[in-house]
């Protein structure tokens, strides 16, 4: 894979000075508590301007404690519509062109069917800019055609997926391989991080059972143009096995190119 693709999550407080040295791009993930939206927003963005400082390559978590599209109550879909919609205005204002979002399933809240039809309903109305893209992240999916229905359905371009394989690792039965050969055409953005199936711990890529190696590979061959972060706290022993297993072609410095590590607060 490329370097350019990659990019580190801000959950890394170290991500900035990581991607600069590696160049690599970042994920913004201080949205994701959507206080930072309002009250935080001076602060957050004070420390977010030398974060990114020096490194062009983002795209912005939006926030996704509480927010369910697919809510039984008007007023809950009202309210995800809102932080939604500022997760956008965030994107443009810090020049990220893709936003990550949660879709909101919970299968303690909310049958399949009841999930599916009114996300598809929620997302054909929700206006996605032009140059921008949103990717709904899996998180307590069971199976790929859950997100996969949704994203047929609305048949928006502009709205993808991003693939969480941790996630996967963790909430899913289905195998992660499976997971992306089934998702491949409509994966926009992944993040990657291991665990050993237990817990959606966030560990570095060389610890836990996905063969990440391999999984590295299957993206390139099955999504060459998505784009990927590493969502780990503590990114740059990652960093450096990306250096030594993945990046082609030297140091891919002087083309452009960043790598960008991770998302989550809390993780997820």
């Amino acid at each position: 894979m490329q370097r350019q693709h990659f990019y580190l999550s801000t959950i890394d407080s170290q991500a900035g000075k990581l991607a600069r040295a590696h160049g690599l791009g970042v994920e913004i993930a201080e949205f994701c508590t959507a206080w930072n939206l309002d009250d935080h927003f001076p602060e957050t963005d004070a420390a977010l301007e030398k974060t990114l400082a020096g490194v062009s390559r983002r795209v912005l978590h939006g926030p996704f404690n509480e927010l369910f599209p697919c809510a039984i109550d008007p007023k809950a879909r009202q309210l995800a519509k809102f932080r939604y919609e500022q997760a956008l205005d965030m994107a443009r204002h810090y020049g990220a062109d893709k936003v990550i979002l949660h879709g909101g399933y919970n299968p303690w809240l909310y049958y399949p069917v009841w999930y599916q039809e009114q996300s598809i309903a929620f997302w054909k109305d929700f206006e996605i800019p032009e140059g921008m893209t949103v990717c709904l992240e899996n998180v307590l999916e069971p199976e790929p055609e859950m997100l996969l229905q949704i994203v047929r359905e609305v048949g928006n371009p502009r709205l993808g997926l991003c693939l969480d394989v941790g996630h996967v690792n963790t909430y899913s039965q289905v195998p992660v391989m499976k997971w992306l050969e089934d998702c491949a055409g409509f994966i926009r953005h992944f993040h990657i991080h291991n665990n050993f199936g237990d817990k959606d711990s966030h560990q570095n890529l060389q610890e836990g059972t996905i063969p990440m190696k391999a999984l590295l590979e299957s993206i390139a061959s099955l999504c060459p143009q998505a784009t990927v972060t590493l969502e780990i706290p503590e990114g740059k022993p990652s960093v450096l096995w990306l250096e030594e297993h993945i990046f082609q072609g030297g140091n891919g410095y002087g083309n452009g190119t960043e790598v960008l590590a991770g998302k989550h607060h809390p993780f997820g």
